[in-house]
């Protein structure tokens, strides 16, 4: 697992998502997804509430682009090919420059188990799939304006 994280953790030279957003002020959000209209569904909503949006569609791209581009908040979908949810938030956490970066997972999964197990990775929140508007907005609203200063699921 070590020369895994050592191969996958020299890889991250090069982002391969793209920035879609003119830059702004606004704070930037990386949105997790392997599905495209999901991605694209979350992209709009983001940046119709002015929110500046990158995006990966895999645990990898991720990590990768949280690097170069370092965001304000990520959406993480936890099924992903390839590198995980988990895997790519335990690649961010070991990342001294990435880890106050708030990380929320987002799942189809609505089970309690789920949702503690993505709690004891250290996630900072759970929304669940599909998304509620008004709840989206509450967690982006809290988890940007404290960053790390607010516990689990305290947004919703």
């Amino acid at each position: 697992m070590l020369e895994t994280r050592r191969n996958i953790s020299a890889s991250l030279d090069r982002p391969r998502g793209a920035l879609r957003s003119p830059p702004t002020e606004k704070p930037a959000v990386l949105v997790v997804d392997d599905n495209d209209d999901i991605r694209f569904m979350i992209r709009y909503l983001l940046e119709r509430r002015g929110y500046r949006v990158l995006e990966a569609g895999d645990g990898l791209a991720a990590v990768e682009i949280a690097q170069s581009f370092q965001p304000d908040l990520i959406l993480m979908d936890l099924s992903l090919p390839g590198l995980d949810g988990l895997g790519a938030l335990s690649l961010i956490r070991d990342r001294t420059e990435l880890r106050d970066i708030q990380v929320i997972a987002v799942s189809g999964h609505a089970a309690e188990e789920d949702i503690e197990a993505a709690r004891a990775a250290g996630f900072d929140d759970y929304l669940i799939k599909p998304i509620d508007l008004d709840q989206l907005d509450r967690v982006l609203v809290t988890r940007l304006s404290q960053k790390k200063s607010v516990g689990f699921g305290e947004a919703t």
